[in-house]
């Protein structure tokens, strides 16, 4: 069972209780990449509860006082030491720095108990809030992939394809970071 604090947040695996807060933001995706995750009713959302809390590397991202979710993030592990990583948060909590602070906590617990080496990420061109998230997280914009994947079709049927971006970060430069910042910026 994992269990992440933050200042403001709980990270933690998903639980039967949690279907209304991911009907709250799967029933809307803001990002193509979520379409094939969306949800129209309460019991499509309990059935993909139910299918995210059997996945360690799936979690909800809380908040501290209540306990409710206001987004999850998630990573796929690559052998040996790789994690592919995202998140997904209600816009309602948007504009708060909980994307961040539960961002940051999960790379942290991937390079800290999962033995990650390199975590990266797929950001849609067109999703500028997760282009600035991953910049804040220190990762490395890597590379631009045009026309790289399909989610969603053109008005006439044809696939329409994302330009996307990917970025990066290692061990080295996470630890590097974390002491930068915890020797500048976390002085009293």
């Amino acid at each position: 069972m994992t269990r992440i604090k933050t200042e403001r947040l709980l990270i933690r695996n998903f639980e039967t209780k949690d279907a209304e807060g991911v009907f709250a933001y799967l029933s809307h995706p803001r990002a193509n990449c979520f379409l094939a995750e969306r949800v129209r009713t309460l019991e499509e959302a309990a059935a993909t509860v139910a299918r995210k809390s059997q996945d360690e590397l799936q979690l909800a991202v809380c908040l501290q006082e209540t306990d409710s979710v206001i987004g999850e993030v998630f990573a796929i592990k690559e052998e040996p030491d790789t994690y592919s990583v995202g998140w997904n948060f209600n816009a309602q909590y948007e504009g708060k720095g909980y994307a961040s602070e539960g961002a940051r906590a999960f790379l942290d617990f991937l390079f800290t108990s999962r033995g990650a080496r390199r975590i990266y990420g797929y950001v849609e061109e067109t999703n500028h809030s997760s282009q600035k998230l991953c910049e804040r997280l220190d990762m490395c914009r890597e590379g631009f992939f045009i026309e790289f994947v399909t989610f969603t079709n053109n008005p006439d049927g044809t696939p329409k394809y994302e330009n996307t971006f990917v970025y990066a970060v290692l061990k080295r430069e996470w630890e590097f970071c974390k002491m930068l910042n915890s020797q500048y910026f976390d002085q009293p």
